[in-house]
């Protein structure tokens, strides 16, 4: 499919198989992707994240709501994603508004993280100003103590982000920097418009 993705007609599928062509050539995180969020500013921030699903439906990330990317995205529903694969030379852009995942994907993705993940989401304040090391090792002292053995249940503030796509955006590199690019943009009905740009 790679080989000559202009002609694909499915932006999901495509991506499916670049994501898959990634983890086999990439070091260090295939699926970490840059996300853009905007403040009640108006000023665009950008941090990488981890994308840990995608479908039909979306593209699929976890965060802290009381974070600056959860503040964010909850006053302003709309995110933008950049995939850059330096190994293959590929890059895929990705527009569109979000949603909070369901109680029960939250959940089910959270259970599934290490025991030092799950402890850690309760004891980082995450973006909030912090006075030492020590004072998040003290954190996370406390909350192992909390939860010495078993579960450890998902903070209330502490869920999944889906992007609806709207516009997904395929770049390959080409000799020259005469690149190939082929975006693909959702219509009213829920079908894929797809066309050329210039490099």
């Amino acid at each position: 499919m790679s080989s000559d993705f202009t002609a694909t007609e499915n932006p999901i599928s495509l991506f499916g198989a670049w994501l898959g062509e990634a983890e086999g050539s990439e070091p260090n995180d295939p699926n970490a992707m840059a996300l853009a969020t905007v403040d009640g500013d108006g000023m665009p921030n950008v941090r990488m994240v981890l994308l840990k699903g995608h479908d039909e439906g979306g593209f699929v990330f976890f965060t802290n709501f009381e974070s600056a990317k959860g503040r964010e995205l909850l006053a302003n529903p709309k995110a933008a994603l950049v995939f850059h694969w330096k190994s293959l030379r590929r890059q895929v852009r990705v527009r569109g508004p979000v949603a909070e995942v369901s109680g029960k994907e939250a959940d089910d993705y959270f259970a599934s993280r290490a025991r030092g993940s799950r402890i850690g989401a309760w004891a980082s304040q995450q973006s909030r100003p912090l006075e030492s090391r020590f004072a998040l090792e003290r954190a996370v002292a406390a909350v192992t103590a909390r939860y010495p053995v078993g579960a450890v249940p998902r903070p209330p503030y502490w869920s999944g982000v889906r992007l609806a796509p709207l516009e997904i955006e395929f770049w390959r590199n080409g000799a020259f920097r005469l690149h190939d690019r082929v975006r693909f943009v959702k219509g009213a009905d829920g079908a894929w418009e797809k066309s050329r740009l210039y490099p």
